[in-house]
Parts: C-alpha cells; structure tokens; sequence
C-alpha cells in the first residue's frame, strides 16, 4: 500500500471557501460505502491523504447519487399503491422533470410539497428524500398511513437533472442557479421550476420543504419565511411546531445555529421557500444539511451521510405530523 497526496489549489477563489476548513473528503473502493479520508486546508489548497487499500479508489465531495439511481428510485416508487409517477415537462438536456404524487387527493386533504436538488451537487438532499419515500411508503408505518389519511405528497426528488449529470454544484443546463428562478420561471431559462411551480397552481400548496446542503455551516438546519410580506402569526407559530417536534424526533436536528434571518418585508422572494411561502400564505422551510459532519454529533468514519440523511427524511414526516391538523 502507498500513500497519496492530492493536492486541489485556488480554493481560496472557489464559490464558497469557508467550506474548506474542517471539511474531510469521501472515498469509496465498491461505490457503495463512502468513508472520510484525512484532508487537510492551507487557505487556498485542499491535501486529501489517503493510503488505498485497493487498486482503485473513487473520491467525491459528497456520496454521490447517480443519475441512474434517480431512475431506480423512481421506478420503484411507482409500484406503490400509493404512489403515482407523472412527468412535468422537460429540461433542457431533454430529461423529464419527474413528480412523485404520494396519496390519494380527495376534499379536504392537505398538500404537502417536498423538492430536493435545486442545487444539483448537493446530493444529500436526493438521499434524504430516497429515506422519507421508504417510510412514507411503508404500509405497516402507522405514522406513514395517518399522514396519507390528511394529506397528499407532491415529491419531486430531483429539481436539477441536468445539472446532476453535467456535475454542476449550483446551476442548471443553462448555468442558472434555479433557486433564484422562483419570482419568474422561464422554459427558456429555468424550465424546472416552471413546470414545478405550474402544478404547484394547481394542487395548491399547505406545506413546502425545499432540501439542500450547505458547504459551510456542519449542522442541520431551517431557514423560515419570517422575511416574507405574507408572513403571518399562523405561519409563526407552525414553523416553531415544526421545528420543536424535530428537535424531539432527532438529536441530528438543532435550532441554534443557522442562516441570518430575513428582518420583516426583506425576503429574496426569488428563492423557492420565500416565494411558495409567500404566494400561497403557507409552512415553507428550506431544510439544510451539512456537506461535513453534524458538529453536534460527530462521526469521525462517515461524518454526515447518505444513511444519516436517509434518517433525517424519515425524521422529517414526524415533524409535519405535527404540524399537519394545523395547515
């Protein structure tokens, strides 16, 4: 066995260099177990310094999510009882914007509206749905069969297809960052979030959640619509029995540390959670997860994971149970 050295220079120019420092990359030998390796920061260039065990070593940011285990996700969706597979439209590459309706609409029921991977590198968010779809989807989960007794699930596991395979961080086909699209989509420009937000018009909206990571900050994570115009005492007080039952489902969530928040009126209504929540007076939370370790509760082999985030989005329904009688 060898040891090698990987040296990633002009860092210090890349788009978010505070997510460096402390940051540890992932190898995997089989492609299917992902461990940390020892990295190391100077300012400007990442040193990954790993002595492999086999010939062939594969290193990522993040556990990838490959676009053929989207499709494989989906297929096996769409067997559910429960589940229906519908396609939007089409981006720009030609792939289809796939939603996953989980439920059975009837009067009266909620819907409820889960997106992940606007931001196409962060492919924790895609984990963390592939884990609220096996709960949700589970028929002798109590909680799963009481939420689809309340409530519809409008899924969409992956806003960015194309920049998923392109191997873009932040940005779509066209180079545009589709959560800065949601005030005035385009087929020219953001066809994702076109196609989203017309069905959203539709169905209506009582709960958004809108899935990332974020490259900095090594916790778990919301971000509310305080900033928004329509922001309400009824939103107030749903987000904190969200947040509160979260916080009991799991030790992986905090409220502690997080984005600044928006002072009143001054919300980026471009951003999806700001404009869902504010076009339809609903819950709407940007949920981030660390591309490090959660700092709360540190794992020095993984750090934060696809199996970690898996558990989150089962967590996840726990909070919106809570929240649900309330929308």
């Amino acid at each position: 066995m060898v040891n090698h050295k990987l040296h990633i220079g002009d860092l210090a120019k890349s788009a978010y260099p505070s997510g460096w420092q402390g940051y540890q990359a992932v190898a995997s030998y089989d492609r299917q177990e992902w461990f940390r390796v020892d990295c190391e920061f100077d300012g400007d260039t990442l040193t990954i310094d790993h002595t492999p065990e086999y010939a062939t070593t594969y290193y990522a940011y993040f556990a990838p999510y490959s676009y053929e285990r989207h499709l494989d996700l989906l297929a096996w969706a769409q067997t559910s009882f429960d589940c229906e597979l519908s396609h939007l439209g089409e981006t720009l590459d030609g792939r289809d914007m796939s939603l996953l309706t989980v439920g059975h609409p009837e009067p009266g029921k909620k819907a409820v509206w889960v997106v992940a991977r606007q931001h196409p590198g962060e492919s924790m968010a895609e984990w963390l749905v592939e884990g609220l779809l096996e709960r949700l989807l589970d028929e002798d989960d109590g909680l799963a069969r009481q939420l689809l007794d309340q409530a519809v699930f409008y899924i969409v596991p992956n806003m960015n297809p194309d920049g998923s395979v392109r191997g873009h961080l932040r940005t779509n086909a066209k180079g545009v960052n589709l959560n800065r699209e949601w005030a005035h989509p385009s087929l020219e420009n953001s066809p994702e979030v076109f196609h989203v937000r017309n069905k959203m018009q539709q169905t209506g909206v009582d709960m958004f959640l809108d899935v990332h990571g974020d490259e900095a900050l090594p916790y778990n994570f919301v971000a509310g619509g305080e900033g928004i115009p329509n922001y309400s005492d009824k939103i107030a007080q749903l987000e904190s029995t969200f947040k509160q039952a979260l916080l009991t489902a799991t030790p992986e969530f905090q409220d502690t540390y997080g984005y600044p928040k928006d002072n009143p009126g001054e919300a980026n209504l471009t951003v999806g959670s700001n404009a869902v929540g504010n076009d339809f007076e609903c819950l709407s939370y940007t949920l981030e997860m660390p591309f490090k370790d959660n700092a709360e509760l540190p794992c020095a082999a993984y750090g934060w994971s696809p199996e970690r985030s898996k558990q989150l989005g089962k967590d996840v329904l726990v909070a919106m149970r809570a929240v649900l009688n309330q929308l």
